[in-house]
């Protein structure tokens, strides 16, 4: 009984092929050739737009060494509250929401950001290579109080991300943001900013004088003959100062509705 279906079904294929390819017959060739552009072309666009869909991400990163106050960020920036502080993160802190400043706009109309508070101690620093690929931003996040002492490590840090392959093949912007700076103690952000890049270009210095074997980073930084500076970078990197204690985070929340729309 089975079998006499199956036969059935296969001799209504067959007809509805056969149908199907008289009618294709009886179609003038420039109507036919026409719509099959129509298709091709409705296609194309269709995968455009699905292609350019995926490549619009709303995941900010933030990143820095230990102690550079990123999480006090990450919480300023969902509920407005310091946390008492917070302590060192030993797993990335991540959540999307509406950043706490726009709660009071109206509902529904604002686009959820995916936060990424990444661990900054430097066996876990591995852990930010998972969230760079879809990151519509970078925010490098700096003691301004404790800079000096820990300048040479920030700056080999920041070195390596801007040279890694996935932030430099989609620029993905970057902001180096001067945590703490309602301290009386803190250093400017041009200050800060002069000091990484001349840390930066003695690493670039060091590093090109290694051997080709070395592949530690994938890019390397600045022009042949000229001293670094930031605007020299692949990508675009901005400097900014903010207050996770005191809730000063205007600049920081700028740069994250610059690249992920609200």
């Amino acid at each position: 009984m089975d079998e006499e279906k199956m036969e059935k079904l296969r001799i209504q294929l067959q007809q509805l092929l056969n149908e199907t390819q008289e009618f294709v017959q009886k179609i003038p060739p420039m109507q036919l050739y026409a719509a099959i552009g129509v298709v091709i072309s409705t296609i194309f666009l269709f995968l455009i737009i699905r292609l350019f869909k995926r490549k619009s991400s709303n995941t900010i990163v933030l990143t820095g060494l230990s102690g550079s106050g990123k999480t006090v960020l990450f919480y300023q920036l969902r509920d407005g509250s310091s946390h008492l502080g917070t302590v060192t993160s030993m797993e990335p802190n991540e959540g999307t929401f509406v950043l706490h400043s726009e709660t009071t706009k109206q509902k529904g109309k604002i686009k959820p950001v995916h936060i990424v508070d990444v661990p900054g101690h430097s066996r876990l620093r591995p852990k930010l290579d998972e969230f760079l690929p879809q990151a519509a931003g970078i925010v490098f996040v700096v003691d301004a109080v404790e800079f000096l002492p820990n300048v040479r490590a920030a700056s080999e840090y920041l070195y390596d991300i801007l040279t890694k392959a996935s932030v430099v093949k989609k620029k993905i912007p970057l902001l180096l943001l001067c945590n703490k700076v309602d301290k009386v103690t803190a250093h400017t952000k041009d200050f800060i900013r002069k000091q990484l890049e001349k840390e930066i270009e003695k690493l670039r210095a060091s590093r090109t004088a290694l051997s080709s074997a070395d592949i530690t980073n994938e890019y390397t930084l600045g022009v042949p003959g000229e001293a670094f500076a930031f605007h020299q970078c692949y990508n675009k990197v901005m400097v900014a100062e903010a207050s996770g204690l005191t809730g000063d985070t205007s600049q920081l929340e700028q740069f994250i509705r610059e690249y992920v729309k609200a």
